[in-house]
């Protein structure tokens, strides 16, 4: 299978992804440090912590859009850091921020991939049971964000059968 992502240049502009990372570190201080973006961008589960979250991008056919990844104990979410613009036939123009959510159950397979053009361009394809494919890629810590994906899928299973064993209360 050919991927049309691997022919995407990761940023066209690297003054734009500097002020990118200048609004979103602005919205951490204002709001309180990463948890508590998150929790307002995605509200937050009983029982949920945030593991970690990381500035990427993620592929899309109109082109990478940059945001943050969080890697939560239950899920991973993502949202751009700007709002995406649309249009609707008969509407006014839509700004909406670009949110992806998938619940640590619903990942089938979480895969290391780069560029076969240029291995320095790396990825994580994330696959969901029903088939979805979310590829990730621009990662300032490419090897340490994989490693915090996979890690919190296993907490999540090994959780998931202490408990459906009866080993937690």
């Amino acid at each position: 299978m050919i991927l049309i992502q691997f022919f995407v240049r990761i940023s066209s502009n690297l003054v734009d992804a500097a002020m990118a990372r200048i609004v979103h570190g602005t919205k951490v201080l204002t709001l309180g440090g990463p948890d508590m973006l998150f929790q307002q961008s995605f509200g937050i589960f009983p029982g949920e912590k945030l593991i970690k979250s990381y500035a990427c991008y993620l592929s899309t056919s109109s082109g990478p859009v940059i945001g943050t990844l969080y890697v939560s104990t239950k899920r991973l979410a993502y949202c751009s850091d700007y709002p995406c613009h649309y249009s609707l036939p008969q509407q006014q123009n839509q700004c909406v921020y670009y949110k992806v959510v998938v619940r640590v159950d619903q990942l089938s397979t979480v895969n290391p991939s780069s560029n076969r053009f240029n291995p320095s361009e790396k990825y994580i394809q994330l696959v969901t049971v029903d088939g979805y494919e979310f590829y990730f890629m621009g990662f300032i810590a490419y090897d340490k964000a994989l490693k915090t994906i996979r890690e919190a899928i296993q907490q999540y299973h090994n959780h998931s059968r202490r408990s459906l064993s009866g080993q937690e209360a």
